[in-house]
């Protein structure tokens, strides 16, 4: 109800309540029938209402302009509108209470169907395994009458094959028609002709045109034609321009070919799946009955193929009498007949109608599409051992051409199994599997050279994972540790998989040196490329000499390969660093003025002596004088401190290589503060200042040049004979009195 002014405006606005009302809670008669209860509780008016509003040819328009006209005022409008309310809430009320009544019968509906699909589904597979079982009942029985009594079952073979005919006859014209029309509808596809040779019995069974689609996304790929024969399935795909022409696609043995009947859901209908390890193809026929023939006569061509194929093999397993040689009068004709006689009776009918001989294929195929490489090979070893002594018959080298291309197939599979492209988690003991398998098909090279390219596919994403920290020497450690960890561990399972096969242990040590060389390309672009300080680089090759020593647990000494393939590295290093220190010492050169140091403190004084004890200068005390004063040039002093630290860092990174390269920067470096020393002796002329040049002349001579050589030999193991002559020369070269500059 609208608020206004007057009783006109209530009125106006009661009418409008009472129109919208009325419109709302408008129910049709035929909406729930009898299950909706109208009433509102008040008499005969209610019910007049209910029947007013569930009339059909009720108008909602005349109702509220004929109820306007009849009411005194607000008030009734109001009661009117109420009543409709009241009616059109209980009304939703009844409607919710039905919904919910017909959803619990829906739900308890579809569960009752849900169990009468799986009760018809498993009824299904129960006759379809009883019709199985009756068939191959009755297949055995016939075989037995067969060799009971060979005529019968020749007569029984003739009624039942219609292709089979009863007279030679007969069979001419049948098999001639038979390749009229082979050769007549292959004569419509390109290409084939050269891979399907004629023979006697080839012959056409059933064809007809499909659709294919994609195994993945179901997406439809080509029209296609398939022919159907007795031995095989020709794939065509149809050409554009030219009617009833066909292009040669694929060729598909029944013996390895499966067929799989896809579940209809909408719009994907009338399909079927043909698997061909390792790939599968998606066909759709035109409708449920193609579909449901195409399904039948596949597996009917394939369980005909399968009997004539187990019959021939017994055929030809049976022993054949030799034909009797007509007599002969010749005397020297018995001694040729015993000698041809003698091979003939050594010769051995190799039984292949063994069950699991004729089923070999077939559970090859099962292994290998089930992932049983063990249950495999085990039945290649098991063929194998029966065939060792036997002679190799046709039927053998037929055998062996089945079980041949399936063992192409599951050594495809293994080779896939060791790829880098699968999941390299789970160490090196993960490859085991496939690897032994590989070993015991005789493929021990491959299986060597595909498990070392796993591997190093794996040390290589180890490497690249890991984080560069902000210091080096943390993120070395990890580098360290990840690899020679990982290389550890593929020596050690290395070991175990190929113990025996001596060939494949020159492989792993190639494979290690590769793998050295993608370590040290990591460690050098951390340590050596980014500038580090000479100190930080000894320590991360102290750290990868420490890690490359726990292989010798294994008898593997790879000490000599991170020595040649640092070296390069190392010698930069070292260079750098000694020109750094020849152009300090060269700038203090320049600003020396030969004065003695002042440390103004006694505690700077003690941390001096601490330095020069730990550069192994002992007798320094010597040299120092009263209260903080010490009676050398803070020139060599700094000079000593610094050769010292390059001295002790360069032996952490010597090796033999590194020799001379270290010899000779140790050299260029004392020659540049002998040859200042010797300089400034020559020039000055200041008598106080020559004798305190004097006193750190005696210091380098005496004190600092035997203490390299001492420490020099300490770790290299030998003493340096350059050193010994530099500190025996008492003028080391000429230089010019009037120059002002040092000469190097």
């Amino acid at each position: 109800v609208t608020a206004g002014s007057g009783p006109c405006c209530r009125a106006a606005g009661s009418r409008r309540g009472a129109v919208s009302s009325v419109a709302a809670g408008r129910v049709p008669g035929s909406g729930c029938g009898a299950d909706m209860a109208l009433s509102l509780g008040e008499g005969g008016g209610g019910s007049r209402l209910r029947r007013q509003l569930e009339s059909g040819g009720f108008a909602a328009g005349e109702y509220v302009k004929q109820l306007s006209q009849q009411s005194d005022g607000d008030r009734d409008l109001q009661e009117h509108r109420q009543r409709i309310q009241a009616l059109s809430e209980e009304t939703a009320q009844s409607l919710k209470r039905n919904v919910y009544q017909n959803y619990r019968q829906f739900i308890e509906t579809a569960r009752e169907i849900s169990y009468l699909e799986s009760e018809m589904y498993q009824l299904s597979h129960i006759l379809t395994e009883q019709k199985g079982i009756m068939e191959a009942v009755t297949q055995a029985l016939l075989l037995q009458a067969d060799r009971d009594d060979p005529a019968l079952g020749a007569r029984r073979a003739a009624a039942a094959d219609p292709f089979l005919p009863l007279s030679a006859k007969d069979a001419a014209a049948n098999e001639e028609g038979r390749q009229r029309t082979l050769t007549t509808l292959l004569e419509k596809v390109e290409g084939c002709r050269d891979l399907l040779p004629e023979s006697p019995g080839k012959y056409l069974v059933y064809n007809g045109d499909l659709v294919e689609y994609d195994a993945d996304h179901m997406a439809q790929i080509q029209r296609v034609h398939a022919f159907l024969m007795n031995d095989c399935l020709l794939v065509a795909t149809a050409l554009p321009n030219r009617r009833g022409a066909y292009r040669y696609d694929a060729l598909y043995p029944l013996d390895g070919l499966a067929v799989v009947n896809v579940k209809d859901n909408p719009p994907m209908k009338d399909m079927f799946k043909l698997l061909m390890f390792p790939e599968s193809r998606i066909f759709q026929a035109e409708n449920a009955k193609i579909k449901k023939e195409w399904l039948e006569v596949l597996e009917e061509t394939k369980r005909n193929r399968a009997l004539s194929e187990k019959r021939r093999l017994e055929q030809e397993a049976l022993p054949r009498p030799a034909p009797t040689p007509p007599e002969s009068t010749n005397p020297f004709d018995e001694d040729e007949d015993e000698e041809e006689d003698e091979p003939s009776a050594e010769e051995e009918v190799v039984d292949l109608s063994l069950e699991w001989i004729q089923e070999l294929p077939e559970d090859l195929d099962v292994c290998i599409a089930q992932r049983d490489f063990e249950g495999a090979v085990d039945l290649l070893d098991k063929l194998n051992e029966y065939l060792a002594d036997k002679p190799v018959s046709q039927p053998v080298k037929e055998l062996r051409a089945k079980v041949d291309e399936r063992v192409r197939q599951l050594t495809d599979v293994l080779v896939f199994e060791l790829s880098p492209d699968r999941s390299l988690r789970g160490g090196p003991r993960a490859t085991r599997r496939a690897v032994s398998q590989l070993i015991r098909l005789g493929q021990s090279t491959k299986a060597c050279e595909l498990f070392l390219k796993n591997r190093a596919a794996a040390v290589q994403t180890a490497i690249r994972q890991l984080r560069i920290e902000g210091a080096t020497l943390l993120y070395i450690h990890k580098l360290c540790h990840v690899f020679f960890t990982s290389l550890l561990e593929t020596a050690r399972e290395f070991e175990t998989d190929f113990a025996g096969n001596y060939g494949c242990y020159s492989a792993f040590v190639v494979w290690a040196r590769s793998s050295m060389r993608m370590f040290v390309d990591a460690f050098s672009k951390q340590v050596f490329d980014s500038k580090e300080s000479l100190s930080t680089a000894a320590e991360c090759v102290k750290v990868a000499k420490e890690h490359c020593k726990q292989l010798s647990e294994i008898g593997l000494d790879l000490t000599f390969i991170i020595h040649a393939l640092l070296v390069k590295d190392i010698k930069g290093a070292l260079q750098s660093y000694k020109d750094i220190i020849i152009e300090a010492t060269k700038h203090r050169n320049s600003e020396e003025m030969w004065r003695k140091m002042n440390l103004m403190t006694p505690e700077a004084l003690g941390k001096l002596r601490e330095e020069m004890r730990s550069c192994g200068v002992g007798n320094f005390d010597q040299y120092t004088g009263d209260d903080c004063w010490v009676n050398l040039s803070y020139t060599v002093v700094a000079f000593t401190k610094q050769t010292m630290a390059f001295l002790e860092e360069a032996l952490k990174l010597y090796f033999p290589e590194l020799h001379m390269v270290l010899l000779e920067s140790l050299v260029e470096i004392i020659l540049v503060a002998v040859q200042h020393v010797d300089y400034s002796l020559r020039c000055e002329q200041d008598p106080e200042k020559k004798a305190f040049i004097r006193q750190n002349a005696s210091f380098l001579y005496e004190t600092v040049l035997p203490v390299v050589e001492k420490r020099f030999e300490e770790g290299v193991g030998k003493p340096a004979k350059q050193l010994q002559d530099l500190r025996n020369a008492s003028r080391l070269m000429r230089v010019n009195p009037e120059s002002t500059t040092s000469v190097v």
